[in-house]
């Protein structure tokens, strides 16, 4: 098991810029895929993307495809979420979640999740 805390949401305006962490505790951090998901009010969960035990794969969902860019720190055990161009539909709380396996899209096969950080983004 691992622990996962997330940081750096806040509110920013459309076409800003942000960059969300994800801290991990726990030695094998380096063996879980990692993947970021957000829930914005109403709606479900939803993918936003994913990168592999290795960092060598990466996965994105199609609203944030060209604008995202997830990476890993092994030295630091933190997985970033860049997020440029962003959009007033970006607007959710977003999760980071982590696995000790493949890099999947699917939330239900995560079973560490960290509590999530709001982000807001204003027109």
């Amino acid at each position: 098991q691992v622990q996962l805390v997330e940081s750096g949401g806040g509110l920013v305006q459309a076409g800003g810029s942000l960059r969300l962490s994800c801290a991990a505790s726990g030695r094998t951090f380096s063996s879980y895929a990692v993947g970021w998901f957000r829930q914005a009010p109403g709606k479900e969960r939803e993918y936003v993307a994913v990168i592999s035990w290795n960092g060598g794969s990466t996965y994105y969902g199609d609203s944030v495809k060209g604008r995202f860019t997830i990476s890993r720190d092994y030295a630091s055990n933190t997985v970033y979420l860049q997020m440029n161009s962003l959009k007033p539909e970006d607007t959710a709380v977003y999760y980071c979640a982590a696995r000790n396996g493949g890099a999947s899209y699917y939330r239900e096969r995560y079973d560490n999740w960290g509590q999530g950080t709001q982000v807001t983004v204003s027109s």
